[in-house]
């Protein structure tokens, strides 16, 4: 996996001074403690309730205004960590989707961080956070069947060589990358803005690679983080 390295467009910095992503790249082994997931989402959930954390009013706040900036409406398409928020004070709790994808969720809401879990092997190349052109192409479900979509000129998204894998920066991820608990190859990313501590960033990190590891024993996971644009 060393020769899959995310990148950061230096426009995308020009519209979020500040913004950092952490990655986790993990070699997994078979889940064998799914309960796990169940465990992280019941303590996430009770930290939303209890008003915590500290940062998340503030880092979801900048967040909106970093999808303003390309010309998203935050109202309608919030950021991923948001719209999970939004569901547990909403339902009292998360959706059960997959263990994996389950335990991600629970910590990007537990952090008030927006965090992405994407398969590795179904990459044409390394991911890219770029501004759009429009033409790049997102594979998505519409009305239950697969479906193309563009995104809209000037909109920050995650991409390959092939296309589009997430939308909105972080509010929609494409079919095609998308991680289950089968993947043998992940890359989960975590996105912060300013307003989020570097040391609560790399807490969230920390927490979902302990998690992963009890989850999926003898898996193997690097952390690196990028805060610069590609040259």
């Amino acid at each position: 996996m060393s020769s899959f390295v995310p990148t950061i467009e230096p426009g995308v910095l020009t519209l979020a001074p500040g913004f950092r992503a952490l990655s986790l790249f993990v070699d997994a082994k078979p889940v064998a403690a799914s309960h796990v997931a169940a465990e992280a989402a019941l303590r996430a959930a009770n930290a939303v309730k209890q008003g915590g954390p500290a940062w998340a009013e503030q880092h979801l706040a900048a967040w909106a205004e970093a999808f303003r900036a390309f010309g998203a409406k935050p109202q309608r398409t919030p950021c991923s960590a948001e719209a999970l928020r939004k569901r547990v004070l909403r339902d009292g709790a998360l959706p059960a989707v997959d263990p994996v994808v389950d335990l991600y969720n629970a910590i990007s809401v537990e952090f008030a961080v927006p965090i992405g879990g994407e398969n590795v092997a179904a990459y044409q190349g390394s991911p890219r956070l770029v501004v759009a052109e429009g033409t790049e192409p997102f594979d998505t479900m519409k009305d239950g069947q697969q479906a193309i979509e563009f995104p809209e000129a000037g909109e920050v998204v995650w991409r390959d060589d092939q296309g589009v894998t997430c939308r909105r920066w972080n509010w929609r991820q494409g079919v095609r990358t998308r991680l289950h608990q089968d993947v043998e190859q992940m890359w989960f990313v975590l996105e912060a803005l300013p307003s989020m501590p570097d040391a609560a960033l790399h807490a969230a990190g920390g927490a979902l690679a302990q998690d992963l590891i009890k989850m999926m024993p003898g898996s193997t996971i690097r952390i690196e983080l990028t805060d610069k644009s590609a040259d």
